[in-house]
């Protein structure tokens, strides 16, 4: 990416408020120290899944004998109305809720769940927690659950990957609805999802559920396009659209050379100017071959509006850059971007009581940062340096690139110097919350990642013409 580019599209990313980089800067930092550092891949920002918020989908549970359809029912519809699921009150009314009766109580605390649906890429359940979680150790208000699908175990469950909750106070207790992408690449015609909530707010209980589910058919509308973009090496294969009555979900496949960088599409439009958005994905499959790294993901997508002949499709690349490390024997050295053509010159590091001062500033950069580039810098330079004890630089999982406890800091609090020159200083405690044992400076490696200081790039749209797609 050249500085031209750089510049353009570092411009092109819109201020967050300073409530919102604190929100995020907490966020992170209480990702880090619940040791849970695994990059996963995101094939949707938020913009996108609120814009989904409006989809409406087709395919259910199938009652069992102990459950009942429901019928465009007040209770349910409005448990959906009340966490602004679109979704849920569209199923409801095509009677394709599943209204579950399953109740269990451990340890004073009583969980019942109540509806269900399966969309095909969503599966949504919801329920109800009494009271008795406020005996626990959360704040008032805070419910939090420590839940697994199926036998997985910890952060090995795939059904946790983009899983998300939503709480309501209610009387006697909380509402709450878990949604979660279905992981795999072919569905089941009828199946149960065994659930188990170990802990809610820290407390112990071993809550089991079994929720019968089922996928109903969907029509295929084949594409097969193939979109290359050699200056950036990477390949999108387009492959088909399964469409529902109410919902439709793209299939395509990546090829990479760099298996870190992150290939997306932002939105499709057709023939007519019909915008189509897409949601949260799941990757059915990954694979190294000799032409690079192959990905294939089927993602969430707004109901087609047949007929259409054709799709323009708008795809974005986040570049992966590889991290850069220098051992801080010296006092002043340059650190260069493998991808990017961007470098950094460390001026000094001075070490005083329990802070150490590193002074730097960017090259590359041909013109200087205006007001939201700056903000952007001293918001993601806080998190994109990190010291690390070199007896333990090694430990560090590049899949699941968690800070080692007690030999590494990462939070640092940056100052900016020259706004026109990129010059800033980061201060990192050395007695903070995050430290090193037996802090040396010649013992320590400074590693800086510039992926995050660049927003990622728009490729070229391309157009696909859709065969046969009639009503």
């Amino acid at each position: 990416m050249d500085n031209k580019k750089f510049n353009r599209a570092i411009e092109q990313i819109p201020v967050p408020k300073e409530q919102v980089f604190s929100a995020i800067s907490k966020g992170v930092h209480k990702d880090l120290k619940r040791g849970r550092g695994k990059k996963k891949k995101v094939f949707a920002g938020v913009a996108a899944a609120a814009a989904l918020l409006g989809i409406t989908v087709v395919s259910g549970f199938v009652s069992a004998p102990i459950n009942k359809v429901l019928a465009n029912t007040p209770l349910i519809g409005g448990i959906f109305q009340e966490f602004n699921d679109s979704m849920g009150v569209e199923l409801a009314n095509q009677n394709a809720v599943t209204e579950l009766n399953q109740s269990m109580t451990k340890n004073q605390v009583t969980v019942k769940l109540s509806s269900a649906y399966f969309d095909g890429n969503v599966v949504s359940i919801t329920g109800f927690v009494d009271e008795g979680v406020e005996k626990g150790n959360n704040e008032t208000g805070e419910v939090s659950f420590d839940v697994n699908f199926e036998d997985y175990e910890g952060d090995n469950d795939p059904w946790l990957n983009g899983m998300s909750t939503d709480i309501k106070k209610v009387e006697n207790g909380y509402n709450f609805q878990w949604k979660m992408n279905y992981p795999y690449k072919s569905f089941k015609e009828s199946s149960t999802l065994p659930i188990t909530i170990h802990t809610i707010n820290g407390i112990k209980g071993e809550w089991n559920f079994d929720i019968p589910i089922q996928q109903k058919e969907s029509s295929t509308l084949a594409i097969d396009h193939k979109q290359g973009y050699l200056e950036d090496e990477v390949t999108i294969l387009t492959k088909e659209i399964l469409s529902a009555k109410a919902s439709s979900s793209l299939i395509y496949e990546t090829v990479q050379k760099y298996k870190s960088d992150e290939i997306r599409l932002t939105k499709a439009i057709d023939e007519k100017g019909n915008v189509y958005r897409f949601g949260n994905g799941t990757s059915l499959e990954e694979s190294e071959q000799k032409d690079g790294y192959h990905t294939s993901t089927r993602i969430e997508m707004t109901k087609l509006k047949l007929p259409v002949k054709s799709l323009t499709f708008y795809p974005q690349i986040n570049v992966a850059d590889p991290k850069v490390e220098q051992l801080l024997d010296k006092k002043s050295f340059t650190l260069k971007s493998e991808r990017l053509k961007l470098g950094l010159q460390v001026n000094d590091i001075v070490q005083k009581d329990n802070k150490l001062v590193v002074d730097y500033q960017f090259t590359g950069i041909s013109e200087g940062l205006s007001k939201h580039q700056l903000e952007l810098f001293e918001n993601n330079l806080q998190y994109e340096f990190l010291l690390v004890d070199k007896e333990h630089i090694d430990s560090i999982d590049p899949e699941n690139p968690v800070p080692p406890e007690n030999h590494s800091i990462r939070m640092n609090k940056v100052k900016t110097i020259d706004k026109k020159k990129a010059h800033f200083q980061s201060t990192f405690d050395l007695n903070g919350e995050e430290r090193i044992k037996d802090f040396k400076l010649e013992n320590i490696i400074l590693q800086f990642d510039f992926s995050n200081l660049v927003p990622a790039e728009d490729l070229k749209p391309f157009t696909v013409e859709l065969p046969g797609s009639d009503e």
